[in-house]
């Protein structure tokens, strides 16, 4: 993409890390929402000097807007990005008010509750802990609500894509991956193939694409679209 110096040093920096699963849906509303980002694709081991100073607190995601403001949550970088833009409808804004509450409901949920449940998982399954089965049913308490829903529409809200559905899908993949073959013949037809379809889809490609990490040369990497 041939771009200028002027219109790049209007761009959002957004410093990354690949696999963060916070970072990755991060990406994806940016992605979704056809909007240019300058990508600092990072190792937690060695943070820039220049995302602590825009973002003490050291994890990813972190943009830093042109005019100095600074988003550090990845929830709130979704809302920004699709705010923005959102040639898609992820946001709902043209269904009933109660739509857009039950999606930032329904994330809330899996973000303070499913995601401490599955970490507790993937501890078991790391350290071999005699009470994974224990941990993966708490995880299935929340699974069983996805399944639920995939049954009555295509996507989590809906027929429709969602802010939900991206939200959701980082962690869901982890839970996926940490017993394979368990999950492989899971009584959840209907999430594997939603997490199918998007694992499979050129955007997760894209937004999971391997990019040169930004303190070997400082070269920003241009990631979106304008």
């Amino acid at each position: 993409m041939n771009i200028s110096i002027n219109q790049t040093t209007a761009l959002p920096v957004l410093y990354s890390l690949r696999n963060c699963p916070y970072a990755m849906r991060a990406r994806i509303a940016i992605f979704k929402s056809k909007q240019a980002v300058l990508l600092r694709d990072l190792v937690l081991s060695n943070k820039p000097d220049e995302m602590l100073i825009a973002s003490p607190k050291g994890t990813v995601p972190v943009v830093v807007l042109a005019d100095g403001r600074v988003i550090e949550e990845s929830l709130d970088v979704m809302l920004w990005a699709l705010n923005s833009k959102d040639p898609d409808d992820l946001m709902h804004n043209q269904a009933e008010q109660n739509t857009s509450s039950a999606m930032l409901a329904l994330i809330d949920e899996f973000d303070s509750q499913f995601k401490t449940c599955l970490e507790q998982y993937k501890c078991a399954k790391r350290y071999q802990e005699t009470n994974i089965t224990q941990c993966r049913e708490a995880c299935e308490f929340y699974i069983q609500q996805l399944e639920e829903r995939l049954t009555q529409h295509s996507f989590l809200m809906s027929n429709r894509e969602s802010l939900a559905d991206i939200a959701l899908l980082p962690f869901i993949r982890q839970f996926a991956r940490v017993e394979r073959q368990w999950y492989l013949q899971s009584p959840y037809p209907n999430v594997r193939q939603w997490l199918n379809n998007y694992l499979q889809s050129p955007m997760f490609s894209k937004v999971m694409a391997k990019y040169p990490l930004w303190l070997d040369n400082h070269e920003d990497v241009i990631f979106g679209a304008l």
